[in-house]
């Protein structure tokens, strides 16, 4: 039988230190370079070797849960506090603001929210409470009538790919361009603002990361 939690030795110090170290260097390599980045070079950036990474983290997988748990715990928190916001627009807007404000901070965020895990019980579990969350605050909003009837999941898709282009900006640029574009949408998902529109496209929660540059210079 596998050890208890309790029984298993904690980590000596230098290995504790280069966890963390591995932990750093990781996130920073996502933040900028997104989620393809090679282990190799968060080895290097960490100043260990690729077998110290791997003895620390198995998988690119455990090495991103556990990166991103932070941040996922964060996004979770936004999404309960909305739905603890008697103002549905208000928690709507409060949502697509500081969803779209992590987004820019850190581009691997978006990748590692929208990918699947196998394994990773607990981050799936957190992400399918944010996602269930986040269609109520939308339903709340569109009941209430303040958030355009005919606003679809597919359109907060599109609101992601578009910060996404000016998160492509560094620092207080990319900051400034994605509060004005978010600004900018918000105005046109009210209720009073509504006027005829295309359908929506065919958009789910994996086109994010399938569409992000880092995957499309993986592909043939």
């Amino acid at each position: 039988m596998p050890a208890h939690p309790s029984q298993i030795a904690p980590l000596r110090a230098d290995a504790l230190h280069n966890r963390e170290r591995i932990l750093r260097a990781a996130r920073e390599a996502f933040a900028t370079r997104g989620l393809e980045v090679p282990m190799a070079a968060i080895a290097r950036r960490a100043g260990v070797g690729v077998a110290t990474l791997y003895r620390r983290f198995p998988s690119r997988e455990s090495l991103i849960t556990e990166v991103f748990a932070d941040q996922l715990a964060v996004c979770a928190a936004v999404v309960d506090e909305a739905l603890a916001d008697p103002d549905p627009w208000r928690a709507f807007r409060t949502v697509v603001e500081k969803v779209c404000s992590m987004q820019v901070a850190d581009r691997g965020f978006t990748a590692a929210f929208l990918t699947e895990f196998s394994g990773a019980v607990d981050f799936e579990q957190a992400r399918t409470c944010a996602e269930q969350g986040l269609a109520e605050i939308v339903r709340r909003a569109k009941a209430e009538g303040t958030l355009r009837a005919d606003f679809d999941l597919a359109d907060l898709i599109l609101l992601l790919k578009a910060n996404q282009g000016v998160s492509a900006d560094t620092g207080d640029a990319a900051a400034a361009a994605s509060r004005r574009l978010v600004a900018y949408l918000l105005q046109s998902f009210r209720a009073e603002s509504a006027g005829p529109l295309p359908s929506p496209p065919p958009f789910g929660l994996e086109h994010i990361y399938d569409l992000t540059p880092e995957r499309q210079a993986a592909s043939p």
